[in-house]
């Protein structure tokens, strides 16, 4: 297997979802925060 078409690594591919999966957390944790009122850590307790 050519590292072209690799989907391990620091590849296009890996990366365009490693930054799709991290805005989609960094949203869903402020809409968190939002709906509850409570930091993310506080709500984990340890805040």
């Amino acid at each position: 297997m050519s590292d072209s078409t690799s989907r391990f690594g620091f590849v296009s591919f890996a990366e365009t979802w490693n930054g799709r999966l991290a805005m989609m957390g960094f949203v869903i944790g402020l809409a968190t925060e939002v709906l509850t009122g409570q930091g993310i850590l506080s709500q984990i307790g340890l805040g």
